[in-house]
């Protein structure tokens, strides 16, 4: 396992997803492997959700939004940090405000959103692709997510690889790995969150993505379950739509 480092931005790290219909969403998410944590009507109806390594909150709204989201002790101190460090916020909270937001947003529109920690939430402690012991990646018992195997990155594709590297490392991730082939890419991480930053055309929307040795036997599982869209790609590679119109990647690891 590589050295991570401390995290900057917060304790605990979820993907905000806003969802039109949180029951709806539940029930395709718990097919993947997650299972319902918490969840309230204030201040607007959400439900937190994890498959043991990964966390996310879905919040109950119309409009499309995703978000790398942290949530944050003391406040101040880290808004002040990043501010010293040329962060500009695009969304603060009000005084009034009990739970403080703020969302600033990567040089490729990639939101990340402070918001104050809230009693009872605490970070997943189930392995990653990066902390899962490297013995254990060709073992599907010992993934903690069954259905869909092990969370590896949250994907997003970048102009310049070089300039996103440096946003990154500007707000406390570390690359893990670069790559120049089959286009510049490479993984990065803080320690809580693991970034996939990809410099590509091939695709234009940030991703959820799994990685598991036994991939193509989950994806015929999940499609004789109902998954929609589980033909995309491949028998051991697909790309699945959200009913949130999000996206998951699902691919096989080795060969």
């Amino acid at each position: 396992m590589p050295d991570l480092p401390k995290p900057l931005l917060g304790e605990i790290t979820a993907l905000t997803i806003t969802a039109p219909d949180l029951e709806q969403s539940l029930a395709f998410y718990q097919k993947l492997g997650f299972k319902e944590l918490y969840r309230a009507d204030w201040p607007f109806p959400w439900i937190q959700i994890t498959d043991g390594a990964l966390l996310i909150m879905l919040r109950q709204d119309a409009q499309l939004y995703i978000a790398l989201t942290y949530y944050v002790e003391d406040m101040d101190k880290i808004v002040a940090e990043l501010e010293a460090k040329g962060i500009n916020f695009i969304q603060r909270p009000k005084d009034s405000d009990m739970i403080k937001r703020y969302l600033f947003q990567s040089p490729d529109a990639l939101n990340i959103s402070l918001v104050t920690k809230v009693d009872g939430f605490v970070q997943p402690t189930g392995h990653t692709l990066l902390t899962m012991p490297q013995g254990d990646l060709f073992s599907p018992d010992k993934y903690v997510n069954k259905a869909c195997g092990i969370f590896g990155e949250f994907t997003h594709t970048v102009t310049d690889l070089d300039a996103s590297l440096d946003f990154w490392e500007k707000i406390g991730f570390t690359y893990i790995s670069k790559f120049s082939a089959p286009y510049p890419w490479a993984i990065a991480s803080d320690g809580l969150a693991i970034i996939g930053l990809h410099q590509t055309s091939s695709f234009d929307y940030p991703a959820i993505t799994f990685f598991a040795a036994d991939m193509k036997e989950k994806i015929e599982k999940l499609k004789a379950e109902g998954m929609p869209n589980t033909e995309r790609g491949g028998p051991s590679n697909v790309m699945i739509e959200t009913p949130e119109q999000q996206h998951l990647f699902l691919f096989k690891i080795g060969m």
